[in-house]
Formats: structure tokens, C-alpha cells, sequence
């Protein structure tokens, strides 16, 4: 298990693309996670909050509120989610044009750790997507978190810890209605940042990532708060 687990380490993280850079200006998203587990119950709710931009600030680039409930199966270690989230994107540059979209989704989740600083977290996630003047789309992603803290051994008070992260996205469909086609590959997301953890529950992080599609690629300052309370 371990061996195949740093085999796909490898695979994500050094994954690259024939997709055309486009790094003249770099973006930056703001994000809020939240986690929370009821009492007593195997439920609870998570989502998130992001405010992307094109630029540094000012240039929306997205909007996206993101929610679910979560349901943790006895005896386990996984997290499954059904949630819902609503986006409003932006054109770039000086247009204030916005357009539309609302999402369900089911989503798997789990941890697994290599070694004693090793951490390392899986996402499955499957969507259902109602984009403005697109017909219905569909979309599967999978998102392997690593973090690896350097004065501690584990993400505890006052550790300071890398975090990276590789997410693959693949559409459902090609057709997306009036002859339009898209390609089964979305997009790739490739993470480096680090984090501080300023006391339990409360996690910052501060890293780039680069995101890259078929035709273009683009760097991204990730400002992120996690909050599990």
C-alpha cells in the first residue's frame, strides 16, 4: 500500500501538460474551509468560501459558496458529503459581465499517513453542473493532499508544515449543447504552499498553485484559512 501510494505522489505531483503558459499576471484566491462534526452524531457539515481573482484583487475571476452535509460511516476513517454550490464568474479584464452557475455534488474522502510526517489525504469528488446557457455537464475529480510538518510530528499547536496538493479534473461529456464541445480533460491544479497551525481546529496557509487547461495555464497565490470547530 505504501509503495503504491508513493507512486502516485510521484505520478500528481510532477504531473505536466502540453497546455500553452499564460503567466504575464498572476491571480489570487482567498479561502475559508469549514469542518464541523455534531455532537454525539455521525453528521456534520463542511464547505467553503472562495474569492478568486485574476489579478491580485479587484478582477473577479469567481465567487464560489460551497456547502454540504457530511455523514461518517461507523468504524471509518472516511468522510462522505452531499453538497450543493453556487458560482458567479467574472470576465477578465475591465468587462463586469458575471455568468451563472449551480452545483450538487457527492464527495469521498479520506486520510492516510506514510511514516511519522507523512500525511496524506484523499478526495473523490463527482459533480452535477447547471452552467448558464450550457447544458447539463457533468464532472469527476480526485485531489491528493500532502502535508508534511517540519517542527513537529504531527499538524498540531504551533506547527509550521508543507502542504501540496495535485487535483485532476475530467468532464462527463463533450457536448455541451448549440455544437459546442469541450475536451474529457478539464483541467489540472498542481499546490505548494505553507501552512501554520495556530492552535487546534485553526489551520493558515499561504502557497501558489498553478492551473492548467488544454489551452492555457495560469499561477494562482492561495490565501486559506481552515477552520474545524
Amino acid at each position: 500500500m505504501r509503495n503504491i501510494s508513493l507512486f502516485i505522489i510521484v505520478i500528481f505531483f510532477f504531473k505536466t501538460t502540453n497546455a500553452q503558459e499564460n503567466q504575464s499576471q498572476t491571480g489570487a484566491w482567498y479561502m475559508y474551509f469549514f469542518n464541523h462534526q455534531f455532537e454525539d452524531s455521525q453528521f456534520g457539515i463542511q464547505g467553503d468560501i472562495q474569492y478568486r481573482n485574476w489579478n491580485t484583487i479587484g478582477d473577479l475571476e469567481q465567487l464560489l459558496l460551497r456547502t454540504g452535509i457530511t455523514f461518517t460511516p461507523k468504524d471509518t476513517d472516511v468522510l462522505l458529503t452531499l453538497g450543493y454550490a453556487n458560482i458567479t464568474s467574472g470576465e477578465i479584464g475591465e468587462s463586469n459581465d458575471t455568468s451563472g452557475e449551480h452545483r450538487i455534488y457527492q464527495e469521498a474522502l479520506f486520510s492516510q499517513s506514510l511514516g511519522k510526517r507523512i500525511y496524506l489525504t484523499h478526495r473523490f469528488r463527482y459533480e452535477q453542473r447547471f452552467v448558464e446557457n450550457q447544458d447539463f455537464r457533468t464532472r469527476y475529480r480526485y485531489n491528493l493532499f500532502m502535508n508534511v510538518p517540519f517542527n513537529k510530528s504531527a499538524l498540531e499547536k504551533g506547527a509550521v508544515y508543507a502542504a501540496l496538493y495535485n487535483e485532476l479534473f475530467i468532464n462527463g461529456q463533450t457536448d455541451i449543447g448549440d455544437d459546442r464541445e469541450v475536451e474529457l480533460f478539464d483541467r489540472n491544479r498542481t499546490y505548494i504552499g505553507i501552512g501554520y497551525v495556530l492552535k487546534k481546529g485553526m489551520r493558515f496557509q499561504l502557497g501558489w498553485m498553478n492551473q492548467k487547461t488544454v489551452t492555457a495555464g495560469k499561477g494562482q497565490l492561495q490565501f486559506s484559512f481552515h477552520h474545524k470547530f
